[in-house]
């Protein structure tokens, strides 16, 4: 049972990640994106509007990215069972990262509010957490991976530097009829 639970939670792990990077770069990604257009006005509005609101409605105001966008994720699962996987895929995940874009966007002006509540502030707490804790059970292979990198790199430049000469090395290599 261990071989596979272990497995599983570096998974679990491994996702709950990739979906804290989305999220981290997607709200720089719209950061900046809504500092380039002029609707610096439009923002502090909406700052100033959910200021006003209660708690409850500011929630509301957070989870309407996703309530738009489930039924585009749903489509693109649609698409992927009835034989266009490409086009699943793609919707999907082009849903998937404006939800999350949104989002985090709405989430920077609603968190003021949402921490008001106190469940949120649990829930908040617990998604910390468990950043943590996923960052703690993929750091050994992170390491490899930049360790393997880092050593290739090193291959790389210890040849005078021709990444190209390295790899028609090793295609000539793999071409050769092996000695068994």
């Amino acid at each position: 049972m261990r071989r596979i639970a272990r497995p599983f939670w570096f998974l679990l792990a491994l996702l709950f990640l990739v979906e804290a990077w989305l999220w981290d770069r997607l709200s720089a990604f719209w950061a900046r994106v809504l500092a380039r257009v002029p609707i610096e006005a439009l923002r502090a509005a909406l700052t100033r509007m959910i200021c006003r609101l209660p708690a409850a409605v500011a929630l509301f105001v957070f989870v309407i990215p996703g309530l738009v966008l489930l039924p585009f994720k749903l489509v693109g699962l649609w698409l992927i069972g009835t034989g266009h996987p490409l086009l699943g895929v793609l919707t999907f995940l082009a849903a998937k990262t404006a939800g999350l874009g949104a989002a985090a966007f709405i989430f920077e002006v609603t968190r003021p509010k949402l921490m008001e509540l106190a469940w949120f502030r649990s829930v908040h707490a617990a998604f910390t957490r468990a950043r943590a804790w996923a960052h703690r059970q993929t750091e050994p292979f992170r390491r490899r991976i930049r360790e393997t990198g880092s050593a290739v790199r090193r291959m790389i430049q210890g040849r005078g530097g021709s990444a190209a000469r390295l790899i028609r090395r090793i295609r000539a290599r793999a071409r050769r009829p092996s000695a068994s």
